[in-house]
């Protein structure tokens, strides 16, 4: 630890002080231009006290000093961080509403199970950059990669069914969220490095420009691994019914129309893994799984820990200038009393 002077102009300040102070004396007038100054060097008054005098150079000195920005430096430290960059692309579309998960014997939608997943999967990894694409009958980027995960966590849990067109892009979906990894800072021989997709959908692709193939060879030449998760159960499922109005009027059976096959496909020329998730239990192994992903080193930054102390020398400068103005005031009042005792009267 040490303490530095930021301004040269503080050495050429204190040597002037002195050089001021030896002009005065060798003048029969008052030199200085500080306001009230001259008052602390009158004879009459020099003679009785010469604490107006120290107390007006300690604290011009205090000042002079306060205005170089002493600092206190710490030893330099060195952070490496560990972690990926990773996309979470999720499915939005209407049939995520089907209502084949359970939760303490109460009946849960596909996208109310996986929320609270998806945000302790975001809570328990810090170090990594975390981005969410949503996809329906298109897709859309809701948060880019980001460190921040409380904000990430809030826009995960406004997520609901009917934000988008209904439908299943599924190849769109991968498409932005490669899209969204796109660093040149972090590829080598055009492969991205330490970067991940997880795609969870309930169905089969029906929608999009760009077909779950396409996508798949271009995650595949980039390197970019895409662990797939496939949501609900196989056949018939309980979905509600809304009236006009929104509200619930009951509900229907629907047949599920997951493609595994499909989900199998992309992860399998990616390197990533397919996880068939019909239950709480399977969507939180799935989730643990991915988290278990050996980490890598990709970032480090050096900083250095600084103290301000402008605080610690310019209060009792000012302070010594006021208390000096305070003394140099009584002692001229006591030599005027003492010169004219008609003004004690």
């Amino acid at each position: 630890m040490n303490v530095t002077l930021q301004s040269p102009l503080w050495l050429f300040a204190l040597i002037l002080i002195p050089v001021i102070l030896w002009l005065r004396g060798r003048r029969a007038i008052a030199v200085l231009l500080v306001p009230f100054a001259a008052a602390w060097h009158r004879p009459s008054l020099a003679s009785s006290s010469r604490w107006p005098t120290i107390l007006a150079v300690s604290g011009l000195v205090l000042l002079i000093v306060a205005l170089s920005r002493p600092q206190r430096i710490e030893d330099k430290h060195e952070v490496h961080s560990e972690g990926y960059d990773l996309m979470l692309c999720i499915d939005l579309s209407g049939s995520m509403l089907a209502e084949d998960y359970e939760k303490n014997g109460e009946p849960l939608n596909r996208l109310q199970a996986i929320k609270p997943v998806i945000q302790a999967f975001i809570d328990h990894r810090p170090n990594d950059r975390i981005g969410v694409v949503v996809f329906a009958g298109r897709a859309y980027t809701l948060a880019p990669l980001t460190f921040d995960h409380d904000w990430l966590a809030q826009q995960v849990s406004r997520l609901k069914i009917g934000l988008i067109e209904d439908g299943t892009a599924i190849g769109d979906g991968l498409g932005i969220a490669l899209t969204r990894l796109e660093q040149a800072a972090r590829e080598q021989d055009n492969r991205r490095k330490g970067a991940f997709i997880v795609l969870l959908t309930d169905g089969a692709n029906n929608r999009g420009t760009l077909t779950p193939a396409q996508a798949t060879e271009i995650a595949k030449s980039r390197g970019v691994p895409v662990y797939t998760m496939g949501a609900g159960r196989d056949g018939l499922v309980p979905f509600p019914v809304f009236d006009e109005n929104g509200k619930r009027a009951g509900t229907r059976t629907i047949m599920a129309d997951l493609d595994p096959n499909a989900l199998i496909a992309i992860s399998q020329a990616t390197g990533g893994h397919y996880f068939r998730v019909d239950d709480t239990h399977a969507i939180e192994s799935a989730f643990k799984a991915i988290d278990q992903t050996q980490k890598i080193e990709f970032q480090a930054k050096s900083y250095l820990l600084t103290t301000e102390l402008f605080g610690w020398f310019a209060a009792p400068g000012l302070a010594c200038l006021l208390l000096a103005t305070l003394v140099s005031s009584f002692a001229r009042r006591s030599t005027i009393t003492g010169l004219n005792p008609e003004v004690a009267k």
